[in-house]
């Protein structure tokens, strides 16, 4: 029999260490800063349209700037790139810590302008962290143990986000504002530490000729002209719009099932507890055969669990809807994640990351705005459940449109990445992992 793959084959590189301790942290600052700025904004204001205001303010620049980003990640110390996206999150976390300080001096209407303005410098550097990160990771590990890398990548961010989510809850409900803005400063200033820890990479190989719209332009034409590639990144796009409730926890906490906010961050735990769960699993277990139709199922999966989310009155229920939840979206993310790593030569992951960063990093914050759109046309508990029929039916849509997707198998695309993908202006150029 072959020897079992090593669950942990990447964490055994040094570097590979402090870019996941970087990962995490900045993650857990990012997802405490969402949870913290939304319940402290419906605090101020008790109205849900608010809460997509700030999606809405994260969602313009991250998007109005990937594309330049992606281009001058694949142009640029990808390392050194990451210490300035950094950077700026930590102003602004410290920024937002000293506009809660002195609240009192400002009027209601001057402070959600400082926060509102304060979310807008993030999404700009959001908008360059993704595709930079995504760019990043092949550069710290060789190609044998790349898929591993992934797996804990994927896994990483998952269970970060969702954690960071149910932890700015629970800082939030027990410490105040003032506590969760702190916390997350603290943990912006610790990743920019793990990421000093990283020596920079050289650059990836490149025609000096082409000007920057030619680049991007390319990274686009890739995209598009990869069904695998293109069905995925649409799928989570409206899965993530149409099944936002997260973003209404808050309003569920308080107005429907009454546990205020430590009730939210239990909420926001119980997606961890389910993410956690898969994604042990999955560094044990990888997947192979069948990772289309699996990922497809598992989105399906997601929006029965927020219809059930919505229709439930009951804490206890919606908590255990919610780990189901997490258990489906952490598999959907690494499947995503890995097969755009496999699908996309290593000289072109910063502007495919940049075009995935528009429709599925971005969909966070624009799903959070339909979510408030809609609970205030529709209702909050109505918005939720049709939110969730519409990710069943672009499942569906997918499965019917997409076969290459659907019959998608990650068995030998290991030994396959980037071959027969290179199809922009820039196919010339080999991916450095050849």
């Amino acid at each position: 029999m072959p020897p079992s793959p090593d669950p942990y084959a990447a964490l055994r590189i040094p570097e590979y260490r402090m870019f996941m301790a970087m990962r995490l942290t900045t993650t857990l600052t990012v997802q405490i800063m969402s949870v913290s700025v939304g319940y402290y904004v419906y605090e101020l204001t008790n109205d849900p349209l608010m809460l997509g205001f700030i999606g809405l303010a994260e969602a313009i620049p991250a998007i109005g700037i990937s594309l330049w980003a992606g281009h001058l990640a694949d142009k640029h110390s990808r390392r050194n790139l990451l210490v300035g996206c950094i950077s700026v999150l930590l102003v602004c976390s410290l920024a937002l810590l000293s506009v809660v300080l002195l609240k009192d001096r400002f009027s209601q209407a001057t402070l959600l302008a400082c926060i509102y303005g304060i979310v807008f410098c993030t999404g700009i550097s959001r908008g360059f962290f993704s595709p930079t990160n995504f760019a990043f990771l092949p550069q710290i590990v060789d190609r044998e143990r790349l898929q591993n890398a992934i797996s804990w990548n994927s896994s990483t961010w998952e269970v970060a986000s969702i954690t960071g989510l149910g932890l700015g809850g629970l800082i939030y409900g027990f410490g105040g504002v003032t506590a969760a803005f702190g916390t997350m400063s603290a943990l912006c200033a610790l990743s920019l530490i793990f990421m000093f820890q990283i020596s920079s990479k050289p650059v990836p190989t490149f025609d000096q000729n082409e000007t920057a719209l030619t680049r991007i332009k390319a990274g686009l034409h890739f995209v598009f002209s990869k069904q695998l590639i293109i069905a995925t990144i649409a799928m989570d796009l409206f899965a993530v719009f149409f099944g936002g409730a997260v973003a209404l926890i808050p309003v569920f906490a308080k107005d429907i099932l009454k546990v205020g906010p430590e009730g939210a961050g239990l909420l926001r735990a119980a997606m961890a507890i389910g993410a956690i769960t898969m994604a042990i699993f999955l560094a044990h277990r990888p997947l192979g055969k069948g990772a289309g139709k699996i990922m497809l199922l598992c989105v399906a999966g997601f929006g029965l669990c927020n219809i059930g989310f919505g229709l439930s009155t009951e804490f206890y229920l919606s908590f255990v809807l919610l780990i189901m939840a997490g258990m489906f979206d952490e598999v959907s993310v690494f499947i995503r994640s890995a097969l755009v790593h496999f699908q996309t030569p290593e000289n072109m992951k910063g502007r495919v990351s940049s075009v995935s960063t528009i429709f599925i990093t971005s969909s966070n914050e624009l799903g959070a705005f339909e979510s408030g759109v809609a609970a205030r046309l529709m209702g909050t508990v109505p918005s939720v459940v049709f939110g969730g029929l519409m990710t069943l039916g672009v499942v569906a849509f997918t499965w019917w449109k997409a076969p290459k997707l659907r019959n998608y198998d990650f068995e030998g695309a290991k030994s396959t990445t980037g071959e027969a993908d290179e199809t922009s202006p820039s196919a010339p150029e080999k991916p450095a992992s050849e």
